[in-house]
Order: structure tokens, then C-alpha cells, then sequence
């Protein structure tokens, strides 16, 4: 069988887990799991005869006075058997397998304390994968009589009757507690207690699979907040009997198997959180590394890039720590050293200082609001020589853009709203014309070259270099740096995370927070040489090249791990498909 040919390796994969505690739960119920212990075991007494014997079991209770003459059931009908039993295998109802069914003790929550003397089993301590979780019960009191009937039981099978639609029917197996005092159960429950040769560990993960809550979800009366399962209904509900000696082989498997996947699933949370911190460490030690160390740690981590990026929030957090290496200089030491005589920041932040009073003079421009001078609790590192600390507004145009009515658009023009760049990534998603898109607010007008930039939460890393003209919401800002600074690089400067941080917390107003623009003139930016800006991108655009192959390598194994996956519940599947064909 594939699935236990491929068991670790599907557990390799964490989404995996659930779903295959589902397939190892439709195997068990339809008896794939317990094929080999059928050929083993040929002369067990089949399913028919063991109804048999509970039928006559309940008839000498019945005569005994211990139970009440049940309703008689109707026949089976061809609905409600969902695939086809093995040879020794029987339908039944769930009535003809128990012997006692009853709802709960009902108690306000006014009556329910952790300091009362009972404890008293509810819904919310029913698990959706069957089982008890008796962590946060509350207590009752009771008295004698209330105590002696609704006192559960090791081994009384549990059924939640009432719930929200998707978790009605959840049920599980009662197994003791530590505690000497009784366990009693709320109204919401039916304690049932089954013939002496039904194991309440199967029907419970009968229950529990895939197809009998197909069963369960037809069969709910829903109100608005609550649904509803009846004894009545319960009572009618279809149920797979293997022989009784089947039934146990059946829970020893399963139980072996979920613990085999938590065990699996255990060892793959561990690795991946390792991976984790291992990257992150070494992130961490890459930004904090001298120019010296920087090329040993980078080629460390290169070695052990497809062991510590298999997930795509390491990827992330690769790219993040590009861009911050990157407005560090730490990318550019070699080539620093040997362009050495490149002309510093200082000299072309002068050069921008003169262009812009000149601009002014010209009446190009408006003499703008005076910035606050940098402070040394705003600088965050140590630049480089030749590189300088600035702010957004002295370098750039930011909150200038000019603005653009509907009736001057023409039907080719380009339209970029928020949603068009992807976040996190800011990959241009799409292009709209004006043709496909009619605006009837004013908008912005950028230029090709031009950044633009989400100046909105949540979407304050979603940032742009224009490729062409065209115009955008108001709620993005387009600028451009002066003295020639490289588009690219102010891209990547306004994607870092102390950016983003500065950004986020910049915003103001309550619905539809934004960064205003004295705030985003007022950031703080490294500023290289003109000539270092160039060599930051092309160097920043060869590694997130890397981080997209990373991207690929961990999509294809996940779509390689959905195939297989797909394989098992296929095969899983097949004969019950052959069966109803």
C-alpha cells in the first residue's frame, strides 16, 4: 500500500498531517488496514453471527428488566451504505450495537465552579480528532441519585448532540481520570454503553472518518447558532461491524499509526523550528558582521542555502536581510576597494542642495518646509566612508507629483491602483489602461523611472520604479530623487525593514491608516556614492534572483508532495470507486 510504503516521507510535509489522519481513519473503517490480518485470520466469526449474539444478549436484558424494548429499526437502504465491506464485515444500525443510551445532567453555568465537588464533562472537552481533553473541565455539585446515573464510566462511548453545524456529532471514548471523585456529563452529551462484543475504540473512529461526518452533515437540523444531532437520529445511523476480535486489531493499528504521525509530525516541527534558528542566526551574525567577517559568513550560509531556506518564511527573512546588508554597504566592500576613488555621498548630496536652489530660483520648484536636523539617536550603524546619512525629503521630490482629472486621461493610459502590486514582493501584478479601468477621482501622475510608492497600511512595502508614464491612486506617492540618485536604489531603501517599522509607525488616522508626508520626508536614509548605488542593485538583483530559485525549489517540492499525496488517497479511494461503479 502506497500509504505505508511513503508514510515518513508524507510526514515530512506539516499540512500533510491532518489529512493523513483522515485517510488513516477512511482505511481503517473500510478494513484496508487490516487485509493482511484477514488472510491470517480466515476462521474469525463474521459480523453476522456476532449481531446475532448481541440481539440475544439485549433480548435476556430486556427479559431481565434492565433495558426497555427498543422501537424496530428500518432496513437499511442503499444511501446510507457509503462503499462496500469486506466479506466478514456487517451493516447495522447503531441501535442493534448498543444497550444503553442516555443524555447528560444539565447544569446553568451559574451552577458550574472549578471549586465543586463533580466533574463535569462537556462539549468543549470532546477534541475534533476524538479524543479527551479533560484540561480545562469545570466542576458541579449532585446528589446522590443525579451522581449514581449520570457518572460516566471507563469505556462509555460519548456523543456530542448539539454544537455548531461543523462540529455536532464529535465524539469520543470516556478513559478514566486520575481523580477518585465521579466525572459527570453534561446535556449536550449521550452517554452511550454498547454490547459486551462491540469495542467502543472502533465505532468511535468510525465516528471519526471522513465518511461517516458525510453521513453526520446530512443528517443535521441547524439553526442560526446551533445544530443538532437527536438520539433518534443516532440511533439510525449506518455503522461498518468487522468481527469483534477485527474490531481490536482495527484500534491497535490506527493507534499505532496516529503515533507514528505525531511522532513524525513532532520531529518535523523540531527540524523546520531549527532551520529557523539556524538561518535567523546566521542572518543575524551576516548583518552584524564586520567587512573582514562578511565573506566567510556569506559563503557559510551559500553552502547551506537549500538546508536552512526550505521554507518560504526563511526566504523572507533572506530578502530582508539582503536589503538590509545592502543600505549597510555590506554588499559593496569589494567593490569599494577597488573603486576607491569613486566621488563620496557628501559631494553629491552638495551637488543635489545646489540643483534644487537653482530649481527654485527657476521657479520649478517650491522652496520647501526646512527638515529637522538628524539626531545621533536616528542612526542605526555605521555607513561606510564615502557614504553619508540623509533624509527622504532633501533627496527627493516626494510629495510633489502632479495631479490628473478623468477628462485629461486618454484611453491608453496607465492606471496602477494598490491592489496591482503584489505585497512583500512588490511585483507589478498586472497593467490596467484607462480603457479598461474609467477612473473618476483625481489621480497622480508618474513618470517612467519614477518610484512609486503605497504610502497606505497595510501596504507600506508595496514599492515601484515606473516603466512608462501613467497614473495611480492618490493613496500612492510618486517621486524621484535628485542629482541623478538611482531609482532602483530608493526602491530598495523603502523596502527595508527599518523602513517599513518607521513607516508603520508614522501612520495616523483610525480606518484607513497612512503615512502623511512631513513624516515620509522626515525618514532617515544611507545615502552611497552615485556609481555604489548602481553596483548595490545589480548585487541585490543577482541574490533575490537566488531567493526566487529558492521560491521555485520549495513550490515544486510541494507540488511534488501533493502528487504523492494525491497517489495515496487515490489508491486509498480505488476500490470503493470500482465497488460503486
Amino acid at each position: 500500500m502506497l500509504l505505508l510504503e511513503q508514510f515518513e516521507h508524507l510526514t515530512l510535509h506539516p499540512k500533510n498531517t491532518a489529512r493523513l489522519k483522515e485517510l488513516v481513519l477512511q482505511l481503517a473503517v473500510q478494513g484496508k488496514l487490516t487485509e493482511n490480518w484477514r488472510r491470517h485470520n480466515p476462521d474469525v466469526e463474521p459480523a453476522n453471527e456476532l449481531l446475532q449474539r448481541i440481539e440475544a444478549e439485549k433480548a435476556q436484558l430486556i427479559k431481565e428488566k434492565k433495558i426497555k424494548r427498543e422501537k424496530p429499526l428500518e432496513a437499511i437502504l442503499e444511501d446510507e451504505v457509503p462503499f462496500t465491506l469486506p466479506e466478514s464485515w456487517d451493516w447495522c444500525k447503531f441501535q442493534s450495537i448498543q444497550v444503553e443510551a442516555q443524555a447528560g445532567l444539565e447544569r446553568s453555568k451559574s451552577l458550574q465552579s472549578v471549586s465543586y465537588k463533580y466533574g463535569y464533562f462537556k462539549m468543549n472537552n470532546i477534541g475534533a480528532d476524538g479524543r479527551t481533553d479533560l484540561s480545562n473541565i469545570v466542576r458541579v455539585e449532585a446528589n446522590e441519585e443525579e451522581v449514581q446515573k449520570y457518572e460516566l464510566k471507563i469505556g462509555d462511548f460519548l456523543f456530542n448532540s448539539r454544537n455548531s453545524k461543523e462540529l455536532v456529532g464529535k465524539t469520543t471514548v470516556f478513559l478514566g481520570v486520575k481523580e477518585s471523585t465521579p466525572v459527570l456529563y453534561n446535556n449536550n452529551i449521550i452517554r452511550v454503553r454498547f454490547a459486551s462484543d462491540v469495542d467502543p475504540k472502533f465505532i468511535n473512529y468510525w465516528f471519526a472518518s471522513p465518511p461517516a461526518y458525510k453521513l453526520k452533515q446530512s443528517l443535521v437540523t441547524a439553526t442560526t447558532n446551533v445544530a443538532a444531532l437527536y438520539q433518534g437520529q443516532l440511533m439510525s445511523f449506518t455503522v461498518p461491524l468487522p468481527p469483534l476480535a477485527e474490531q481490536e486489531a482495527i484500534v491497535a493499528r490506527v493507534e499505532e499509526l496516529m503515533q507514528k504521525i505525531e511522532e513524525l509530525e513532532r520531529q518535523t516541527s523540531e527540524r523546520i523550528q531549527l532551520k529557523q534558528h539556524l538561518g535567523t542566526a546566521a542572518l543575524q551574525q551576516l548583518t552584524a558582521a564586520t567587512d573582514n567577517e562578511l565573506e566567510q559568513n556569506w559563503l557559510f550560509l551559500e553552502q547551506h542555502f537549500q538546508t536552512m531556506f526550505d521554507e518560504a518564511a526563511n526566504v523572507k527573512k533572506l530578502r530582508e536581510t539582503i536589503l538590509q546588508l545592502a543600505v549597510q554597504g555590506k554588499l559593496t566592500s569589494t567593490w569599494r576597494n577597488k573603486n576607491s576613488t569613486t566621488e563620496p555621498a557628501s559631494e553629491l548630496l552638495e551637488r543635489i542642495q545646489k540643483q534644487k536652489v537653482k530649481l527654485i530660483k527657476e521657479k520649478k520648484i517650491k522652496k520647501e518646509k526646512p527638515l529637522e536636523p538628524i539626531s545621533k539617536d536616528e542612526l542605526p550603524y555605521t555607513l561606510p566612508e564615502g557614504w553619508v546619512w540623509c533624509k527622504l525629503g532633501s533627496i527627493t521630490n516626494y510629495g510633489t507629483s502632479e495631479k490628473v482629472e478623468p477628462k485629461q486621461a486618454d484611453d491608453g493610459l496607465w492606471v496602477l491602483e494598490l491592489e496591482d502590486v503584489e505585497k512583500s514582493t512588490s511585483r507589478l501584478l498586472q497593467k490596467i489602461r484607462y480603457s479598461d479601468r474609467n477612473f473618476q477621482s483625481t489621480k497622480s501622475r508618474f513618470f517612467k523611472g519614477d518610484v512609486v510608492y503605497g504610502k497606505l497600511r497595510p501596504y507600506l512595502d508595496k514599492v515601484i520604479v515606473a516603466d512608462e508614464d501613467g497614473v495611480c491612486t492618490t493613496e500612492m506617492i510618486p517621486f524621484r530623487g535628485y542629482g541623478d540618485i538611482n531609482s532602483y536604489f530608493l526602491r530598495l531603501s523603502l523596502k527595508v525593514p527599518s523602513f517599513i517599522k518607521y513607516a508603520n509607525d508614522s501612520t495616523h488616522g483610525m480606518n484607513l491608516p497612512r503615512m502623511g508626508t512631513d513624516k515620509a520626508r522626515e525618514a532617515v536614509l544611507a545615502l552611497p556614492p552615485l556609481a555604489e548605488q548602481e553596483a548595490i542593485v545589480a548585487k541585490v538583483n543577482q541574490l533575490m534572483q537566488l531567493c526566487d530559485e529558492l521560491e521555485q525549489h520549495i513550490q515544486q517540492s510541494k507540488q511534488e508532495a501533493e502528487a504523492l499525496m494525491q497517489a495515496v488517497v487515490q489508491e486509498a479511494l480505488q476500490v470503493q470507486e470500482e465497488a460503486i461503479v
